[in-house]
């Protein structure tokens, strides 16, 4: 399925605060933040030259988000920035100084940060990120999982010394649950999704992806015209399109937002130009975007700037892993976990669609920008999908 923005703010332009947390300045914040993470390096923007000439385009590139810190996805780049901006802003009040970055090991920086709990849901990858930036920054984690998180995402979370918390039901449970809990301990929620009076953290989490933003223009001679973002709740979605807007400015690309068929919330809230919760239906193989509900912060940035919403089925998902995963033309494989490759799901099905094609603009001259936004984060769901064994893949 596929429609129009159907919002009466569309094109309109965004919100002061979120100019400010996702302008250039704020990127170029976060990536010098982020440049003192000894594992820091630009992950690889590939270009596909084949799939670019099957579905005739100019060019298709996509950012490879699965060997990012080591983590497995590009999520390591929010949750882990955020607690580390929460951590140094609580050695900052409790010092009565301004405590930067290079003193996370400073004694007394440790010793008021490992007194600070973080808590937050998640469907693997954000968790992982946030036990992350909690085990960096010397503070305590506590995790919440719902039942359909795989025992393999729940152990890489524990590795990192979190308490895992785990809850019945699915992810938007596992979100209430955490809420409660942290509020009645006082511990800060570290979430990737927003709602009424809970903005700022949030904002943090997507202020931290926008270092791929960067990384992208650093590469790319020609700014894309199209790009096709996957969503959960919206928070990559929208982080991308704002800094991606505040940096192209007025000739920013149209942005496609790819969706689960059986977990397609904003598809549903751009019906009714208002953000609904769905009902769950049988889960999907898209895990990580497996959401109900939106994220208020990311629907008030993509009901201006999204242009085309659209869903693809768990086959087409399956497909995208499976032609990523094939060389091309003696180009680098890419390890695209199960919501890894649903940007590329998203583009196959516009492309073979006449309507989809032309609601879409895509032409000769289209460049189009995808995300691999995890690989293989559970190496056996990836093998029992595809067939493939990732450990004898190795991407470039």
């Amino acid at each position: 399925m596929i429609q129009r923005n159907n919002s009466d703010y569309y094109n309109r332009p965004l919100l002061p605060v979120d100019r400010q947390m996702f302008g250039p300045d704020a990127t170029a914040k976060a990536l010098e933040m982020l440049r003192l993470h000894p594992s820091y390096r630009a992950t690889p923007l590939r270009e596909l030259h084949g799939l670019a000439a099957s579905v005739g385009i100019q060019s298709v590139h996509i950012k490879d988000e699965s060997g990012r810190f080591g983590l497995g996805s590009f999520k390591s780049l929010g949750g882990a920035y955020a607690v580390v901006c929460l951590a140094l802003e609580e050695a900052s009040r409790v010092l009565g100084r301004v405590v930067n970055a290079s003193e996370l090991l400073d004694p007394d920086v440790r010793a008021v940060v490992r007194n600070l709990n973080v808590g937050c849901a998640t469907d693997g990858n954000h968790g992982r990120s946030v036990a992350a930036g909690a085990n960096l920054a010397g503070c305590r984690a506590n995790i919440f999982v719902h039942e359909g998180v795989s025992p393999e995402r729940i152990a890489a979370i524990a590795r990192f010394g979190a308490n895992v918390v785990e809850v019945a039901g699915n992810y938007d449970d596992a979100v209430a649950e955490a809420e409660r809990v942290c509020h009645a301990n006082g511990w800060i929620i570290v979430s990737d999704t927003s709602w009424p009076g809970y903005e700022r953290i949030p904002r943090l989490v997507m202020q931290g992806y926008t270092v791929m933003v960067s990384e992208i223009l650093a590469e790319l001679e020609r700014p894309p015209t199209h790009v096709f973002l996957q969503a959960g709740v919206g928070g990559f979605a929208a982080a991308m399109a704002a800094s991606l807007t505040l940096d192209i400015g007025a000739a920013r690309p149209k942005f496609i937002i790819v969706e689960p068929d059986r977990a397609a919330c904003l598809f549903a809230s751009n019906k009714v130009d208002a953000p609904v919760k769905i009902a769950p239906v049988e889960p999907t193989v898209m895990a990580m975007l497996e959401c109900y509900e939106p994220s208020m912060l990311a629907w008030g940035i993509l009901s201006r700037l999204a242009d085309v919403y659209m869903t693809v089925c768990d086959a087409d998902a399956i497909a995208a892993m499976q032609q990523l995963a094939a060389a091309e033309n003696g180009a680098s494989r890419v390890i695209a976990g199960e919501s890894g490759g649903a940007g590329l799901a998203g583009l196959l099905a516009a492309a073979a669609d006449p309507h989809g094609r032309e609601l879409i603009g895509l032409d000769a001259h289209s460049r189009v920008l995808l995300f691999n936004t995890e690989g293989a984060t559970d190496p056996t769901i990836y093998k029992n999908l595809t067939g493939i064994d990732p450990g004898v893949l190795v991407p470039a």
